[in-house]
């Protein structure tokens, strides 16, 4: 039978970590074209991390407080609506959800919800489709790559890094990572990157320039005011500056949000003139996922790459690490500590009845 109760995280106002509330709430009945999962495991994103700082713009636009963060899962159909036709209670799914995820229990649209690769285990399925679908999004559905292109990845030991240069790599471009930590180096060379720098040791402007003296084709930048208009600059002629993130206007650490900082921070966010960019040849793309919800078209077209890849081996199973859903602000802290790789999941699990 199904379960009455869930256990899920809800945030209240902004802050810390401290408004990260376990709590229980009655069970949602799906309606029509919807579908009930029981969780086995949430990805966490540094958009959660926004999210509980209240600065993310699609939660304040859709959602406003109280909330409960949270893109991804995996788990298994508990009870589907009516019109549902492609999942049946018991199939194990991984799936994207506009908030709600942080739960043993996620009620979605089940044109959101997919099969779970068998290459996936639970765990590494719940850590897979945001940054693969941002990271797909980014190199396939914004810009015409060719063989061969030059591309710079940074925060490449990252979740959307990763699957980057994964991506990249698999469509036949040369790859240069960035990373912010030596211990990071042959996570990302390992994942098939043609050069890494680490910007720990290495000044990361002249090694850029001295691996790639002509420029970039593609620059990946998620990291805001610190990194944005140096990317800009290093691109070559018809380059362009993927853009989908913005890190350091943000503190990586403490919990709670320096408004100082951040105001520092978009004072600094460089301004690209239409004007300049046409006599340059050079362009800017910038996108948010979670407002890419409504162009179902472009996320199963992702999917049914992205699936396809990881059952065949092209793309590595993610290297995830997992805290209990209890543990939740512990897991917060380490994605804002800079330095993890890969991804963060949270497990969520109850006992199958």
């Amino acid at each position: 039978m199904p379960s009455e109760i869930m256990h899920k995280i809800v945030i209240h106002k902004a802050g810390g970590y401290e408004q990260l509330k376990l709590e229980t709430h009655p069970v949602p009945k799906p309606q029509d074209r919807q579908v009930l999962i029981r969780t086995q495991a949430v990805g966490v994103n540094y958009a959660d991390i926004c999210v509980r700082w209240g600065v993310y713009e699609s939660a304040r636009r859709f959602v406003s407080w109280p909330i409960t963060p949270g893109f991804e899962y995996s788990g298994w159909v508990e009870e589907v609506g009516p019109e549902v036709r492609h999942l049946r209670p018991g199939d194990p799914v991984f799936g994207v959800t506009l908030f709600n995820g942080y739960s043993t229990h996620v009620c979605t649209e089940a044109e959101l919800v997919w099969p779970k690769p068998k290459a996936l285990d639970f765990e590494a399925a719940a850590g897979f489709l945001a940054v693969h679908l941002t990271a797909y999004h980014a190199l396939l559905q914004n810009v015409v790559i060719r063989p061969g292109m030059r591309v710079l990845v940074h925060s490449a030991g990252g979740g959307v890094g990763s699957a980057l240069v994964q991506l990249c790599k698999l469509h036949d471009l040369h790859v240069t990572g960035v990373v912010g930590a030596s211990h990071k180096i042959e996570y990302v060379r390992q994942l098939g990157a043609d050069a890494v720098i680490d910007k720990s040791g290495q000044s990361l402007w002249d090694e850029a320039r001295r691996l790639d003296p002509d420029g970039y084709d593609l620059v990946f930048d998620a990291n805001g005011p610190e990194t944005l208009a140096q990317s800009y600059a290093h691109l070559r002629p018809t380059g362009k500056l993927l853009v989908y993130g913005f890190h350091t206007l943000l503190p990586k650490q403490g919990g709670r949000i320096s408004y100082l900082k951040a105001g520092v921070g978009l004072l600094r966010m460089p301004r690209f003139n239409p004007l300049s960019m046409t006599t340059e040849n050079k362009g800017v793309v910038a996108f948010n996922l979670s407002f890419l919800f409504a162009r179902t078209d472009l996320l199963h077209a992702a999917v049914d790459d992205l699936t396809g890849w990881v059952e065949a081996g092209a793309i590595q199973v993610p290297k995830v690490r997992s805290f209990a859903l209890v543990d939740v602000a512990q897991a917060h802290q380490a994605l804002e500590s800079g330095e993890t790789s890969g991804k963060l999941v949270l497990r969520t699990a109850l006992p199958r009845n």
